[in-house]
């Protein structure tokens, strides 16, 4: 679950949040942690959203956030030398402990196990590594039609079980085939979330990415994550404000490899799919947290049930 979705909803008190945290990254910082230290998994996730969590004071979690040099290699110094010594989970009470995290949140692995994210494009050709698919280095312009992980790993026991005790489930916003797909396709998890009798909410991105969701739209986005679920979902949240021109023009040279505004046209059943601007009032074509735990609280979950 990503920081615009943990920020906004951790200002409502009385709400247990639990987040599950991708673990199959394999570029920059966490594919070298996990290639040198021969981790399995990567916990890049995992501290930022024990970052996002955390109630320490502001130094601290900078402190948290720095990365250490060492010869070629930059790793999570913190995470790295404890995931040396201790199991995944113990990592995971630990940054509980020093980041100050509330006892009513709690970040899981979606995996112990290690795989390999691969996706096929439409010519055939099969890419190997979430980093490989993050950042293309094959002609981008072929779309991919399929992701899968080699080998097939299955989830983590005490993520499924709050899936099955959560009263929501939050998929996204993120990176569809890189991130949301390593997730969703670990053995159990989708099973998992068919079977909850939590809403199912997805968070559509506000923008589509160079390589990997061009010019799709709010429902190419649905149909996929259905898909991979193996059921409908009950809300899609969608942003429907156009920014200016000249803010576009200014946020896609910081980040050119998101491509335009995903598309909201079509016949969009008003009950399911909700579009509301989520756009902060200046900046980022990000989420707004505020904006995002309002509709997601106020609205999603207490509508009556589809």
């Amino acid at each position: 679950m990503p920081k615009a979705v943990l920020e906004g909803i951790k200002r409502y008190p009385g709400i247990k949040i639990s987040a599950i945290s991708a673990m199959l990254d394999s570029g920059g910082f966490a594919g070298q942690e996990r290639e040198l230290f021969k981790t399995g998994v990567s916990f890049g996730d995992m501290r930022r959203a024990a970052l996002t969590l955390s109630e320490a004071p502001p130094e601290k979690k900078e402190l948290f956030g720095l990365r250490a040099y060492t010869g070629v290699i930059l790793a999570n110094a913190y995470c790295t030398n404890i995931a040396l010594t201790a199991t995944v989970p113990e990592l995971a009470e630990e940054l509980k402990k020093d980041l100050m995290i509330p006892g009513d949140r709690q970040i899981l692995p979606s995996t112990l196990d290690n795989a390999t994210l691969c996706a096929v494009l439409e010519n055939g050709e099969i890419i190997r590594g979430e980093t490989n698919i993050d950042i293309p280095k094959h002609d981008a312009n072929l779309k991919i039609k399929k992701v899968f992980l080699e080998p097939e790993v299955k989830a983590y026991g005490p993520a499924l079980r709050t899936i099955s005790e959560a009263g929501l489930v939050v998929i996204g916003p993120g990176d569809l085939y890189s991130s949301l797909s390593q997730i969703l396709l670990v053995k159990g998890m989708a099973e998992a979330i068919r079977k909850t009798k939590a809403r199912k909410i997805y968070v559509c991105n506000p923008m589509n990415k160079r390589g990997e969701t061009d010019n799709f739209s709010v429902l190419d986005f649905t149909f996929e994550i259905e898909r991979w679920l193996g059921t409908e979902l009950d809300y899609i949240i969608y942003n429907n404000q156009k920014p200016s021109p000249q803010r576009l023009t200014v946020f896609k040279r910081k980040h050119p490899e998101l491509t335009e505004l995903v598309k909201f046209y079509g016949i969009l059943d008003k009950d399911k799919f909700i579009g509301v601007n989520l756009l902060p009032e200046k900046g980022e074509i990000s989420h707004d947290p505020q904006k995002l735990a309002k509709i997601i609280l106020n609205q999603c979950l207490a509508s009556p049930r589809r």
